[in-house]
């Protein structure tokens, strides 16, 4: 009875033991173990390419470009302690002078060689800087996604990896203004632009994606410029609103009319009296003359200011 009792404690040890080797594999194969890293120009020493693992952000900052010399500051988080040596392996070319360069405030061991592409170091818990030097393979296509670095536990498996994409100048330069024509579009969406041109931009936006991908990144630009967004229709919610302001200036205009009308009408009434006064003055200037010249005259100069007044 007591060996099967000592038995039994020994497979539920065991169980225990192998449970949590599972979980601690599991979480530390899902941790970030590579954080915040900073791509830049090992020639001119411009950034490139920024990240900031507490925001999850990324700045594109200039073009990773195929066959230039890079170098890719990042930081390592070693989680925990565990067995056997954790592995760095560059995905970029050959360098002029060593791979790695590290600030030695970490204790990577004496496995470790800056001179190789792939190296091993101490698996203890703690977080260092390290930087990698390199040259950005060629690529064929205009955009390619480059596993810079890889990290990998004792048995090769995967840790975490640092990707960046390399393209060309022309490439970058389609990607920014990608980004602005999205933003623009997005701020189309919320001043209530009509939804057809919404879409029509969307669609030229998937397009011009296309064609930089396919490699034509001249006429993927040329698309993106046609995108007009200085004069977008308005929308349904920004036609209603124009209604009330549209009924108010026919209001008005129809008021002009009326107004305009009325006082025409009076300008003829006007018209048609001084017209039966004129004719009136010529009788009086006729029978003027025979009594009075000056009279007459003074008649006569009042007729034709009359006249000149109707325009006859």
């Amino acid at each position: 009875m007591s060996k099967k009792i000592i038995a039994l404690s020994i497979i539920l040890l065991l169980t225990t033991i192998s449970l949590s080797s599972i979980s601690f594999v599991k979480a530390a194969g899902d941790a970030e173990w590579i954080t915040d890293y900073t791509v830049m120009d090992a020639n001119t020493g411009s950034i490139l390419i920024q990240y900031d693992a507490a925001a999850n952000q990324t700045r594109r900052l200039g073009a990773v470009v195929p066959n230039t010399d890079i170098k890719i500051t990042f930081t390592v988080n070693v989680i925990a302690s565990g067995e056997g040596d954790l592995k760095l392996t560059s995905g970029l070319g050959k360098p002029s002078g060593s791979y790695w360069a590290y600030d030695d405030t970490y204790d990577l061991g004496s496995k470790f060689s800056p001179n190789t592409a792939s190296t091993s170091f101490n698996w203890v818990a703690g977080e260092f800087e390290i930087t990698l030097y390199g040259k950005v393979p060629s690529t064929a296509s205009a955009s390619k996604a480059i596993t810079a670095v890889t990290l990998a536990g004792p048995s090769g498996t995967s840790l975490d990896t640092l990707k960046i994409t390399s393209t060309s100048a022309a490439m970058d330069n389609f990607l920014t203004l990608y980004d602005q024509k999205q933003d623009e579009i997005q701020s189309l969406k919320a001043s209530g632009v009509d939804a057809g041109y919404i879409e029509l931009c969307e669609t030229v936006l998937a397009s011009a994606q296309d064609v930089a991908n396919g490699g034509d990144v001249e006429n993927a630009i040329a698309l993106l410029n046609g995108i007009n967004t200085a004069n977008a229709p308005a929308g349904s919610l920004m036609q209603t609103l124009f209604i009330p302001i549209v009924g108010v200036t026919a209001a008005v205009a129809v008021i002009f009319v009326v107004l305009f009308l009325k006082s025409r009408s009076k300008v003829s009434y006007f018209q048609m009296v001084v017209e039966d006064q004129i004719k009136d003055l010529e009788s009086l200037t006729l029978r003027a003359a025979k009594i009075d010249r000056a009279m007459s005259a003074s008649l006569d100069s009042v007729k034709d200011r009359l006249k000149r007044l109707v325009g006859m």
